[in-house]
């Protein structure tokens, strides 16, 4: 079934004027591959659609966690938590805290490697971490910490290169074991992340779209990767836009490995790679 965009837009406008969520500047091609989706698991057309999500709450809630986006894995880009750890966080090491957002953390994978990370560099007790998503099903995941040992085995390559290695002097090699970090147990198949990092972040519902900074505070990191390439580029320069706001003078937004910052926004960001400074 492939969706017209007046259908699109006409379950666009069904969300925003039932629950408020508004996807109208989302990318057009993302949005209606995942409402095709939706379509086919609960065989109904448009219409259809439209009128249960205006009847049933609980469906509607379910049909946005379907519609946004949750991948994450632990150490993503390995070379983007290099640049972080020897050219961003170590400037932090003499500072009294460090604020750090998460913006679209999915199941969490990322904040607890920015925490492993954190603790490595001797920065954990003096970072304060938040995290938000709009789904609030990945957000139970990311407060549990628990994941599927066979989904993430294969990552812990990326965390020996992150944390073990340096880049920068192959002789400077640390052996951080797993079991530092983790509880992993093969017989249930389950990785859990260690109770002193649970009690660390601050994970939120928020909406990137509309709600601000919900934090009442500024941050010297943001991290917000593979989430602005489903927005439109009008929408992205908002969000950038709202970020610079939200950065301390000199802070910093990670962005994804797909993503780049054009535009109005960008002439208010020094660019480094994935990684874009506030002026």
């Amino acid at each position: 079934m492939e969706l017209n965009p007046e259908e699109v837009m006409l379950f666009i406008n069904a969300i925003r004027s039932s629950a408020g969520y508004d996807f109208s500047e989302y990318s057009i091609k993302s949005f209606s591959r995942r409402t095709e989706k939706i379509l086919m698991d609960f065989k109904l057309d448009i219409p259809q659609l439209i009128a249960k999500i205006r009847k049933d709450k609980t469906f509607l809630e379910q049909v946005v966690k379907d519609i946004t986006v949750n991948t994450t894995e632990l150490f993503r880009d390995p070379k983007v938590w290099q640049n972080l750890r020897y050219r961003v966080l170590n400037r932090f090491t003499s500072e009294t805290h460090i604020n750090i957002w998460h913006a679209g953390c999915s199941t969490g994978q990322e904040v607890y490697s920015m925490l492993i990370l954190l603790n490595e560099m001797d920065l954990l007790d003096k970072a304060n971490v938040f995290a938000t998503d709009l789904n609030t099903d990945v957000l139970e995941v990311a407060k549990k910490g628990e994941y599927k040992l066979r989904f993430n085995v294969e990552f812990f390559e990326s965390y020996q290169k992150v944390i073990c290695e340096n880049p920068y002097n192959f002789d400077d090699y640390k052996d951080v074991p797993y079991a530092k970090y983790f509880d992993i147990d093969k017989s249930k198949d389950t990785i859990k992340v260690k109770p002193f990092l649970l009690k660390k972040p601050l994970f939120r519902k928020h909406d990137l779209v509309r709600d601000g900074n919900i934090f009442y505070t500024k941050f010297d990191v943001i991290m917000c990767r593979n989430v602005l390439i489903y927005f439109n580029h009008e929408l992205q320069n908002k969000i950038f836009e709202m970020f610079h706001t939200c950065l301390f003078d000199k802070g910093y937004l990670v962005l994804g490995a797909h993503e780049s910052m054009l535009g109005s926004a960008a002439a208010k960001y020094i660019r480094k790679g994935l990684v874009y400074q506030k002026k």
